[in-house]
């Protein structure tokens, strides 16, 4: 397959980063690969890229919990197709990366040929999920449902609100005054249907496990 392909990689581990460039070169000859090592950096490069072909997406790299880093890079880029590359490996983990709109998954335990071919059929445009690793999880979707429907600022005030920050913090932080930090947790709280910041964290710590 030759193309020029333009293929982010992101992941904070630098020998696994070498081994995904070097199972893309195999899959794409002549692809543009470019590097993030952070949910910060990747995003940063994001704004400057010209919407890349494809993002392969390690679920735990710093500033991304769980599944947190995909759902805010959905919200933000709803065409560019999403690959997670993770360890976690269990069938509820590919079940929620598939619900929270990934377009594959790929264990970081599979060898070269494997990931060169999973590389090949993604970029054919064909999902790509382990056989047999998909759960059927009514209340996972509903869930996903749920964490999509929140802006992407309503998402990162929930994402430090779960790191046990107070509204006049998360204000600081963002930027923005309290009242408006208030009207997104009454709209987070509405979209979630909870009640009060315990139940908005414990919601958001099932989709991180």
């Amino acid at each position: 397959m030759d193309s020029t392909y333009s293929i982010i990689i992101a992941d904070d581990h630098p020998l696994f980063r070498n081994a995904l460039f070097q199972s893309v070169h195999m899959a794409v000859s002549g692809a543009n690969l470019l590097e993030a090592d952070s949910l910060d950096a990747l995003l940063s490069l994001l704004e400057k890229e010209e919407e890349p072909d494809l993002l392969l997406l390690d679920l735990k790299m710093p500033g991304a919990n769980g599944m947190s880093g995909l759902i805010q890079l959905r919200a933000e880029y709803p065409d560019l197709p999403i690959v997670v590359v993770s360890a976690s490996e269990e069938p509820a983990v590919v079940t929620q990366v598939k619900s929270h709109g990934a377009f594959g998954f790929i264990p970081k335990s599979s060898d070269m040929r494997e990931l060169v071919s999973a590389l090949n059929q993604v970029l054919n445009g064909e999902p790509f999920f382990p056989e047999g690793s998909i759960t059927n999880s009514a209340a996972c979707d509903d869930l996903a449902e749920k964490i999509a429907a929140l802006t992407p600022q309503q998402y990162k005030v929930l994402g430090m609100l779960s790191d046990g920050l107070l509204n006049k913090q998360i204000a600081y932080e963002l930027n923005v005054s309290e009242a408006t930090i208030k009207a997104h947790m009454t709209a987070i709280f509405r979209k979630l249907g909870v009640k009060n910041r315990t139940q908005a964290v414990i919601l958001l710590q099932e989709i991180h496990n």
